[in-house]
Formats: C-alpha cells, sequence, structure tokens
C-alpha cells in the first residue's frame, strides 16, 4: 500500500482543512478524495494557488464575522413591547408566538424570520421575557419582549 501526499480543496472532516497537504492511502484518494475533486496533488503550483485562495477565504470569513457581530450587537439592543389581554393574575388568554414577535419586528424595521425566532413555547404571561433570535451558525442574540396587561 503506497501513501499519497495531496493537497485539500476543501474542509474533510477528520482529516483537514482547505490548504494543508495531508498524507493519506492511496485507495482513499482514488476512491474519495480525488473523485470528488476535494483534494489535488500537492505540486509546488497547487500549494502556491491553494495558499492564495486560502487567503482569501480567510479575508471573506473575517468580513463575514464583522457582519455577524453588528447584526448581533443590533438586535442585543432591542426592546419591544405588547399590549394583550390578560386576568388579573397576569395569564394572557392568548399568546405571543414568533408570528407576533416577526410583525413587531418588522416595525422597529427589522427583518427577521419566523424560523429564526426560537422560542421554546409562546410567551403566556405578562412582564418581560427574553427571546432568542437566530443569526448565524451558533450565533444567537436575544431581544426583550415586554407583554403588558390591556
Amino acid at each position: 500500500m503506497k501513501n499519497l501526499h495531496l493537497l485539500l480543496r476543501e474542509n474533510v472532516p477528520f482529516l483537514g482543512s482547505i490548504g494543508e497537504v495531508v498524507r493519506v492511502r492511496s485507495g482513499y484518494a482514488r476512491n474519495y478524495l480525488l473523485p470528488l475533486k476535494l483534494a489535488v496533488d500537492a505540486t509546488p503550483e497547487n500549494v502556491r494557488l491553494m495558499e492564495r485562495k486560502r487567503v482569501r477565504l480567510a479575508a471573506d470569513e473575517k468580513a463575514r464575522e464583522a457582519q455577524i457581530n453588528a447584526r448581533l450587537e443590533a438586535l442585543g439592543k432591542i426592546t419591544l413591547s405588547v399590549v394583550e389581554k390578560a386576568d388579573a393574575s397576569g395569564t394572557l388568554y392568548g399568546s405571543v408566538g414568533p408570528g407576533t414577535i416577526v410583525k413587531l419586528l418588522a416595525k422597529a424595521g427589522v427583518q427577521v424570520e419566523e424560523k429564526d425566532i426560537r422560542l421554546e413555547e409562546p410567551i403566556k404571561s405578562v412582564g418581560s421575557h427574553e427571546v432568542p433570535i437566530h443569526v448565524w451558525g451558533e450565533h444567537y442574540a436575544g431581544i426583550q419582549i415586554v407583554v403588558e396587561a390591556g
């Protein structure tokens, strides 16, 4: 069995990330990495080209991270209030769910999809509630929803 040195073109779980030169068995290279174009031969020319691609990807990742952080900061400052009918003990007759929160955010000028609002269950009581909103990957922002009895 002969081992090959290949340059990874994509991140491969349990093997390496973009631009790394890895040593793999010839069968793994021939049957998986090369047909799926996940890797190429580790020639000096390919290494030089991949280094340029890695620098470009790092810059893109940095820009995306800055954009995510800006959105997290903007969402973290938001406090919304809504008036709902409630009984004397503070329990709502209805509930405040993701659809209502999307409408409140739209009135505040923030576009969020309903699927990004991560409530475990609808809000059913008067008071202040923190609602997590999915921004990107594992980044979540918390907005405050103040429910008042009306």
